[in-house]
């Protein structure tokens, strides 16, 4: 009686195998569409940096040497010690000279002033020549020359307290 009932669950399975077999038969086989040959992907790096109020967002492409702050080619911005200070990343060996040249720099950058926005592109240019070296040796020869190329400064003006004018300064006592 047990054998009976081993043999009629082994035809039932065997029964079952081969209708799931003939289902995966029966399914139209998808010839797997050819894809557009398309130009060959490109590192990207994105970076953020901050300093004061100030936040840059830089892109790098590969491309032809540009740098440009809010849509803004670098070479018109007028205070030439701005200028210097957010090209000093680029200018500061000739490896990384290479990397620029070789590839475009977007950067955007709201809030803050004039200072703040100029340290924190300065900031966001090295972070992704850096970035897009993929060595450890411009991110050191960055640390050791200047910390905050790599390291964005978290420093904020401290706000103004009641009773004075300043943060720290306070109205003078008189007695009489």
């Amino acid at each position: 009686m047990m054998a009976e009932a081993n043999a009629n669950a082994l035809e039932n399975l065997n029964k079952e195998i081969s209708a799931v077999v003939a289902v995966k038969e029966e399914k139209k086989v998808v010839v797997p569409k050819q894809r557009r040959r398309t130009a060959p992907k490109q590192k990207v790096v994105f970076v953020k940096s901050r300093r004061k109020m100030a936040i840059a967002r830089a892109r790098l492409t590969k491309g032809a040497g540009r740098v440009t702050i809010n849509n803004v080619n670098i070479s018109l911005f007028k205070p030439k010690e701005v200028r210097e200070l957010i090209l000093e990343p680029i200018q500061f060996s000739s490896l990384t000279r290479e990397i620029a040249n070789s590839s475009d720099i977007k950067v955007t950058v709201q809030g803050g002033g004039a200072s703040g926005q100029a340290q924190a592109v300065r900031t966001a240019i090295a972070k992704a020549i850096a970035g897009a070296s993929n060595s450890e040796i411009i991110k050191d020869a960055y640390m050791k020359y200047d910390r905050n190329m790599l390291v964005d400064d978290v420093r904020q003006v401290e706000p103004k307290k009641f009773l004075g004018t300043k943060a720290r300064a306070r109205f003078q006592k008189s007695y009489r």
